[in-house]
């Protein structure tokens, strides 16, 4: 009777070669996954500061129907009917992640820091609110990158 020559388990090379296609696909996989993450969070600051802006208006037009001037209030979280959960109001950087904070200054401004532990800023403005010919409008900018010196 001839007897079957049966192996139990995988060769040596096997598992190098399993190994190294790993290798391949989680150097290619990772990069991508950080890169979403950085988009869905430029996509998530970009939905808060959206909904600040539109609130800003409201406030504005309500203002305007009140009282004759369409004015912005001096903290733009303010003119939110719900803040970001992670919204303090220390009047500092934002140093944790997916914190928001308003930093009143010359030139004030919003900031966020991401899960990477980038910090960005949008200058606000409320305007000139003196009941003159001189008032000006509210500004919200663009993101900016908050270096870690401010």
């Amino acid at each position: 009777m001839k007897k079957l020559n049966n192996q139990d388990g995988f060769t040596l090379i096997e598992l190098i070669m399993v190994m190294i296609i790993l290798g391949i696909l989680s150097a290619v996989a990772i990069p991508r996954y950080l890169e979403t993450i950085t988009k869905a969070e430029e996509a998530s600051e970009d939905a808060v500061v959206s909904n600040i802006g539109v609130a800003l208006e409201n406030y504005g037009v309500h203002k305007l129907i009140d009282s004759g001037r369409a004015i912005w209030p001096d903290n733009p979280f303010d003119a939110l009917k719900d803040k970001p959960q992670t919204y303090t109001d220390d009047g500092t950087n934002a140093d944790t992640d997916n914190e928001w904070t308003f930093v009143d200054g010359d030139p004030a401004y919003i900031t966020h820091q991401r899960s990477d532990n980038s910090r960005w800023k949008w200058e606000y403005d409320a305007g000139v609110n003196t009941g003159t010919d001189a008032d000006t409008t509210g500004f919200l900018g663009n993101r900016e990158s908050l270096s870690s010196g401010n």
